[in-house]
Parts: structure tokens; sequence; C-alpha cells
């Protein structure tokens, strides 16, 4: 009656808040070579709509790269020197666009935006005035020139993948031997739960690399995705997701206590909210607060982080070690859990 009731309540409001290709206060940065009354004039103008926050105002082409890298950053904005003379006296000026574009769907919402805010703003220059005057956006794509599509779901197919796969195939297989009875044989045996768990576990973790290792082969050889990070790194980090996809399904399967149950509760409470509050598809930024919130609490939205940002980015630990971090504690918790309701049926 839960399912039968409360899931299709639960899909409409998350399907009507998360199903969005619309942007709302997405992070830019400016560079204001001219500092003149154009330029803050147009800057105002973009800050004014819903659509950009400021996070910061840079002042070296050096900053760009490593503001990037930060992950808050989505379109970085460079106005030239003398804009506002060059835009009376040549009847012409560019504002350089640079867009994140490892998520090319968002980059081109994005830039699409601000070409359009800054069309608007070039009609209302030219209102009264005889001699037409043109803002010339020249745009540039970082991380994904050819915006490839591939380079976007890529990494994130292989987090939902390795998500359900270990988590469901865990939890089915343990539940399935608690309805056969030989998992009792098991907990009334000298074996600690933490051995119980790793026994358990060991098997999947060597499958679920396997699976992880051949999706990036493909990736490389059949669909040109780089890898422009440390690749000892990388899989460390494939390591400790599969490992807490893993625990979260041990957990699973000491809450179910048929197959059925473990596959309904991993199907269904882990492949919408996967997929909808992961950022697998749609932004995170255009969701409410209390969605952005729960996303949070979704493994994946860390692991998609971590596995872009070393994929396309090339960055290290020291960027993403919170995200790192945050997928150790909820690995930890999970096995902790895990070990907590073993021991309550031994007792």
């Amino acid at each position: 009656m839960l399912i039968i009731i409360g899931m299709p309540i639960v899909q409409v409001l998350i399907f009507g808040f998360a199903i969005t290709n619309e942007i709302k206060d997405v992070q830019i940065a400016i560079i204001d070579n001219s500092k003149d009354e154009v330029s803050r004039e147009i800057t105002q103008k973009l800050l004014s709509s819903e659509y950009f926050l400021l996070n910061s105002n840079l002042s070296d082409y050096n900053e760009i790269e490593e503001s990037f890298r930060g992950g808050k950053i989505k379109e970085v904005i460079i106005f030239e020197n003398d804009f506002a003379f060059k835009l009376q006296r040549d009847k012409s000026a560019q504002v350089q666009i640079i867009a994140d574009a490892s998520d090319p769907n968002m980059a081109n919402i994005v830039v699409n935006y601000t070409a359009s805010i800054l069309k608007d703003y070039q009609r209302s220059y030219m209102a009264g005035k005889y001699i037409p005057v043109t803002i010339v956006p020249e745009i540039k794509m970082l991380y994904n020139e050819e915006l490839k599509s591939v380079f976007m779901f890529l990494p994130r197919a292989i987090t939902i993948l390795l998500m359900l796969i270990s988590a469901m195939m865990t939890s089915i297989s343990i539940a399935r031997e608690k309805e056969l009875g030989t998992m009792e044989v098991l907990l009334v045996s000298p074996l600690k739960p933490m051995q119980i768990i790793l026994g358990k576990v060991f098997p999947y973790i060597i499958l679920g690399f396997i699976n992880a290792v051949t999706i990036l082969l493909l990736g490389y050889y059949v669909f040109g995705m780089p890898v422009q990070g440390n690749m000892i790194l990388l899989l460390l980090e494939v390591l400790l997701f599969i490992i807490m996809a893993l625990s979260l399904g041990i957990l699973i399967s000491t809450i179910a206590k048929t197959q059925q149950t473990a596959m309904i509760i991993s199907l269904l409470g882990l492949m919408l909210p996967t997929i909808l509050l992961s950022g697998f598809i749609f932004p995170l930024e255009n969701m409410p607060i209390i969605l952005q919130l729960i996303a949070n609490l979704m493994p994946p939205k860390w692991f998609i982080i971590i596995i872009k940002a070393i994929m396309l980015k090339g960055i290290g630990i020291a960027f993403i070690w919170k995200e790192t971090l945050i997928l150790l504690g909820m690995t930890v918790i999970f096995i902790g859990l895990s070990v907590r309701n073993f021991k309550v049926r031994l007792e």
C-alpha cells in the first residue's frame, strides 16, 4: 500500500520540481578589463536577472582555470579593454564568454542565456540612435570544445551502473541466503559480523571493479572519452564508490526479509532518487532548496563530481578531498549500521 499510494505522489513531486531545462542562480565570474559605465551596466543586467549570481571578480586570466576547477563557477565573462569607447568609436565591442563544458547541456543553456541578455542590452543601447552598434560575444567551451554529449553521460552512466548493480546485486544475494536459511548458519557461527560482511562484499568488489574498468576502457577506445587526471587516483575513487555501494546493499539486505523486498528497495528506493537527485540529467542548482538538501544524501552526486573532475578537468585530490571524505563517511556509516543489524539478529 505504501508503494501503491506513496510512490506516485513522491514521483510526481520530484519530477515536477526536478525536470527543468531552465537555469537559476548559476554562479559566474567576471573579468572587467574596461570598468566603464557600459560594462558595469551589462554586469548589473546579468546579475539583476534570476539566472546568474556573481561568485567573484577575477583580475587575471590565469585565475580562470583555477576558478573552474573549484566546480562552482559555470561561466566566466570577460570585457575587453576600452569597451564603451570601442562601442562608440567602432560601433562594435567584444565580450568573451568562457563556459565549463564538462556538462555540455548546461554550458549551452548558460551561454544562450548570457547571449540573450547581451542582445537585449544592445537593443536598449541602440534605442533612439541611428547608427547600429554590435556587442559581439566570443564563446569558448572549456574541457569539451566539441560539446560531445558522451563526455557528460559516460561518467554519469558509470556512477549509476555501479550504484545500482552493486547495491542491488549484494542486497538480493544476501536476502536470498536468508530465505534459504544459510545466513542463519553463519550468524550462529564463531564468525564476527564484520567478518561475515567482509566475506560477502569482497567477491563483489572484484566484480564491480572489473565492470568499472571495462566501462572506462570502452569509453576511451570507443567514444574517445579522455582521462585528463591521474589514473591511479581515478581507480582508487572508483574502488571507494564500489565499496560504498556494496555496503549500502548489505544494509538493505539486513532490512529486507525477502529477495522481492530487497529488489523493490534497490530499484524504487535507489533508481529514481539516484537518477533525478544526483545531477545525472538535470542540474541540481535549478531545484528547490529542499531537494538540493536531499540530494546531498545521494552518494552518486558526490561521485559524479569526483569522476568528472578527474576525467575531464584533470584535477587532483586537493580539489576533491571534501567529496572523497563524504563518500568515505557514508561507507563507514553504512557498514556500521549493517554490523549493528547483524548483532541484533544474533541476539
